[in-house]
């Protein structure tokens, strides 16, 4: 036999070769910004998106129907949010079990666009008016398709996994047929209408505006204490030398005034003015009358010095009463009659308690107005409601005397209309004070410039007329808002709330970009306007939608091409487009209803009807008046029912102040400069953490929060990835023949998954950041990997301890990473493949389940025991470190007194001192000596701290008796030693 020299007697022998020492090429940094545009590509090359849909073919169905973002500009931080909670419920859906199908979309049309456009013909001096409509079309067209691939680009950026190779656009040809097609099915079931209301109007972009176009912002307005005096229906002589007083914030409305409105339920007095200044607009003997309320304000106001109390005035004496318009002797148009009207609307908070009424002008006031046509009609008074203000704010002919004046510029800054007003009250005498307020006022969204309430001509969708079955459109919409999930709960009450109290829709907009409203119309001779109801024609015309895009509408001759045989019948072609919210709205019906061009979505049946499938919305909060709020209408106006069965809410983003974020305050922050700087997955890891059902937070520290947070979870599975280099599926130990300590791990595995997938199915990513985070670094890191970490490395192969936490680090991995993947979607990817290869894909496979016969909770019960005594001990060793009495934790071998009898023997029961790490340990009975270290919170365990004896193992640094020492290897452990005999055997058969 030839002699070998052991490595014992090799001088300067190199042991670390010999231990099981992770090995990855999984990095410690994750230098996401190179690495994550790589997995995207080899995503692309891969066909990722395809393999998705075939791997899930014959699933129940569980499609995210995007809601369209506008595409005229880079993301921002919200449009962020957005995109990254959808892909966490579409990725965490299909690793559920369900076809989670996801098709990407854009809003194209409307006044966003249309004013880029505009503003760069103004850049270059050019009028937009002298353009041709098809062309000035074309140019919207081009710049929503060349900021509809910057977005799309920078959401595939994010990790957002769709079909991006085929997303829907509002302004693609086949859709801008199927938008036509609905509003001609709500043509033809009489609920579209045009009407005259007031409506939001915005002078800045000549268009009407829907309520979700319009946000308040502070406004200074001009305020007026206006009397009317009483010229009939007055049954005392004391109130018919009266006159009621109104007060307003927008004195350009005074030329439509019509009407008075009082309440019932307040209490009103007839004044007397008994002492003012001389030159003052209130003058002595004047009398009034006012809510009893506001009267102390109001004189103040006028600046009033001295007042009696006449009398009351009852309701039933003010509804019979008359005033003269106060412009009355200004021109002779105001020469009609004021009546007054009892209106729930008024109140005696602010003002006078009686609010001057202009229909033209005001939602209530034309609510009551017309509430009351009937009854003004028969006591002779005209009911038509002027149209006292055009589209450029300009005052008209119906606002007698101020012809020509102007409420805003067409800048949005003030005009001279309201000054004009009140100087023709003061010619009047009709003035009684005059003042400024600073309010909130509602402002166009875009231009930022306040907006009017004009009476216009406009195409309306009807909210409470008769459908044929006992229902309304309203009743319809809220039936479909009580069988929908709302997620949080309270969406519902706020939709409800808005549906329930919502004027009829206005769906006609008087700009150019958009779908037309296409339908025909002639006057009828007993006025209003009747709507042509073709079937051929309404197809005819959808069919050259389809192919020519909605500009086949604009092209000369197309009236005559689409009436064909009914030209001469005097119908007029309607050349309003559609409210971009009616659009948006529609999206559900070239989506997920059209088998032709988006296959995947093509047979879904929803829960709603019977079926497995489900349809999801979600969106901002700001959404239940728009997106969510439109697409209810559209669908239960054209099918009864709702668009969807969930609909989820997210909060807005603010600055870690809590502020709104603002480019003149500095505070915005870029997705673009995240990514670019820490990567998309560490964006997706702030979004699943936050609190995303309300406002939510971002800024330098919050985010230093996540990458801190990032590069533990990393560095978790990293170690992972290392240690499982040494494991062999053919190596792993049954559940029945492994250690308490893996046996508790898996048990702790078998409570996690539930908690996950319940987590993940209740859209909560919070939790699943928590719970994993938690069990990733307090569990695994701090505790588990921490105390098998010596089996790991130094044991021999063939240990049963070693292969059993080998076995359970590998069903820890691939739990960890599958339930990771939805929102750490590149790092898991790049986890994944490290250990299985390119050919898969993380996202392809499902949360990985646990075996409930783990569950064992007596075990967790008493290693819960055993847990709280090691806190213990690793605190006195971390004061012996702290004062260098001893350096690793295996350099110390402490005495551990035990009262309790029972955690005693559960302590006896396992290898303790390997669970603290050191390298010898006693258990006593007993309370120990008063100077042994105690911890708080955990009572009847004392430790006394010593250094450990004999000689530190050449291998596993542990500290050893030398006389237990094989002979062959008198440096190392036992235990060291037979695992260098395994080592020279299998290098020999090497």
């Amino acid at each position: 036999m030839t002699d070998v020299t052991t490595p014992s007697e090799a001088e300067g022998f190199d042991y670390s070769k010999t231990l099981f020492l992770p090995q990855t090429s999984f990095p410690m940094r994750g230098g996401l910004p190179q690495k994550e545009p790589e997995i995207l590509a080899r995503w692309q090359k891969a066909g990722l998106y395809r393999r998705l849909r075939e791997s899930a073919a014959g699933r129940p169905k569980f499609v995210l129907h995007d809601g369209p973002p506008y595409a005229n500009g880079n993301i921002h931080i919200g449009h962020a949010l957005n995109k990254i909670l959808k892909d966490l419920v579409t990725r965490s859906q299909q690793m559920l079990g369900f076809d989670s199908n996801y098709v990407p979309g854009w809003d194209c049309h409307g006044l966003p666009i249309e004013w880029k456009i505009e503003e760069q013909y103004r850049a270059k001096g050019l009028n937009k008016d002298e353009v041709p409509l098809i062309e000035f079309r074309q140019e919207c067209r081009a710049f929503a398709e060349h900021w509809l691939s910057v977005q799309r680009e920078e959401f595939k950026r994010l990790g957002i996994e769709g079909d991006w190779e085929h997303p829907y656009a509002t302004m693609a040809f086949p859709a801008e047929a199927q938008i036509a097609r609905e509003i001609m099915k709500f043509a033809m079931t009489d609920q579209l209408y045009r009407g005259s209301k007031p409506v939001m109007w915005s002078v800045v972009e000549k268009t009407s505006l829907a309520e979700a176009e319009v946000e308040y912002e502070d406004h200074t307005s001009d305020t007026v204490w206006v009397k009317f005096p009483i010229i009939g229906g007055a049954r005392r002589s004391e109130v018919a030398a009266a006159a009621v007083v109104i007060w307003t914030t927008t004195p350009w409305t005074l030329p439509g005034n019509r009407a008075i409105a009082f309440s019932s339920r307040i209490a009103y007095g007839l004044y007397r003015v008994t002492e003012a200044p001389e030159d003052n607009w209130a003058k002595p003997g004047d009398t009034f009358i006012l809510a009893d309320r506001l009267t102390k304000d109001v004189f103040q106001s006028a600046k009033v010095t001295g007042y009696e109390r006449l009398d009351v005035v009852a309701p039933t004496e003010l509804a019979d009463l008359i005033a003269a318009h106060p412009l009355h002797g200004y021109d002779p148009g105001y020469g009609f009659q004021v009546p007054l009207l009892d209106g729930d609307h008024v109140t005696d908070d602010a003002g006078t308690g009686f609010v001057h009424t202009a229909p033209g002008h005001g939602r209530e006031d034309f609510d009551l107005w017309m509430a009351r046509s009937r009854d003004l009609h028969t006591r002779g008074i005209d009911t038509h409601i002027p149209y006292t203000v055009d589209g450029d704010g300009f005052y008209t002919k119906e606002a007698p005397g101020f012809a020509g004046k102007r409420v805003l510029t067409d800048k949005g800054d003030k005009g001279d209309a309201n000054d004009a007003v009140i100087k023709a009250l003061i010619s009047q005498g009709n003035l009684v004070a005059r003042g400024r307020l600073k309010h909130q006022y509602p402002h166009s969204w875009r231009s930022k410039k306040p907006v009017i309430f004009r009476n216009t001509p406009q195409w309306f969708i009807a909210m409470d007329k008769p459908l044929g079955d006992g229902s309304t459109l309203r009743t319809r919409a809220l039936h479909a808002i009580a069988a929908t999930q709302w997620v949080p709960a309270a969406g519902e009450n706020r939709i409800n709330g808005m549906i329930a109290n919502r004027p009829d829709w206005v769906v006609s907009r008087q700009r150019a970009w958009g779908v037309p409203i296409a339908v025909f119309m002639r006057e009828k001779a007993g006025g209003g306007v009747e709507i042509l109801k073709d079937e051929a024609i309404n197809e005819a015309i959808a069919s050259a939608f389809e192919a020519e895009g909605a500009d086949a509408w604009y092209k000369e001759g197309a009236a005559e091409r689409f009436l064909g045989a009914r030209a001469g019948e005097g119908w007029t072609k309607v050349d309003d487009i559609l409210d971009v919210w009616f659009d948006s709205g529609s999206t559900h019906a070239f989506t997920l209803e059209d088998p032709v061009h988006f296959p995947g979505l093509a047979g879904i049946r929803r829960k709603i009807e019977g079926g497995t499938d489900t349809v999801m919305y979600l969106e901002g909060s700001d959404q239940h008046r728009g997106w969510f709020h439109s697409s209810l209408l559209e669908s239960c106006g054209t099918r009864g029912r709702a668009p969807y069965d969930v609909v989820v809410t997210h909060g807005f983003t603010l600055d870690e102040r809590g502020r709104k974020m603002s480019k003149s305050i500095g505070n915005t922050v870029a997705p673009q400069d995240i990514i670019k700087r820490s990567g998309a997955d560490i964006l997706r890891l702030w979004v699943a953490t936050t609190d995303y059902w309300d406002d939510q937070r971002i800024g330098p520290e919050i985010l230093k929060t996540a990458e801190d947070n990032y590069r533990k979870l990393r560095n978790t599975l990293r170690w992972m990835l290392g240690t499982l280099a040494h494991f062999e599926p053919g190596e792993a130990v049954p559940f029945a023949d492994m250690p308490e300590l893996e046996r508790l791990m898996l048990h702790r595995l078998a409570e996690l998954a539930p908690q996950v997938k319940a987590a993940y199915a209740g859209y909560d990513y919070k939790r699943v950041v928590s719970l994993l985070a938690a069990f990733m670094t307090s569990e695994l890191s701090a505790f588990y990997f921490d105390v098998r970490k010596d089996a790991l490395y130094c044991d021999p192969a063939s240990s049963v301890r070693r292969r059993a936490s080998l076995t359970v680090v590998d069903s820890l991995f691939t739990a960890l990473v599958t339930w990771l993947a939805p929102i750490l979607c590149f790092t898991a990817e790049e986890a994944w493949t490290s250990r299985f290869g390119e050919a898969g894909s993380v996202h392809l496979e499902p949360l990985a389940p646990a075996d409930p016969h783990w569950r064992d909770p007596a075990l967790e019960t008493k290693w819960d025991v055993i847990k709280r005594v090691r806190r213990v001990v690793t605190g006195a060793l971390e004061q012996e470190r702290a004062a260098k009495r001893i350096g690793a934790p295996l350099e110390a071998a402490p005495t551990v007194f035990v009262a309790d009898a029972v955690t005693l023997r559960l302590l006896k029961s396992v290898e303790f001192d390997d669970v603290c790490i050191v390298s010898g340990l006693t258990l006593v009975e007993g309370e120990g000596p008063a100077e042994a270290f105690r911890l708080d919170g955990v009572e009847g365990v004392a430790v006394v701290p010593a250094k450990a004896g004999g000689i530190k193992c050449a291998r596993s640094w542990r500290y050893f008796d030398p006389a237990t020492a094989d002979p062959a290897f008198p440096d190392l452990t036992p235990r060291d030693a037979a695992a260098m005999r395994e080592w020279q055997s299998a290098a020999g058969e090497r």
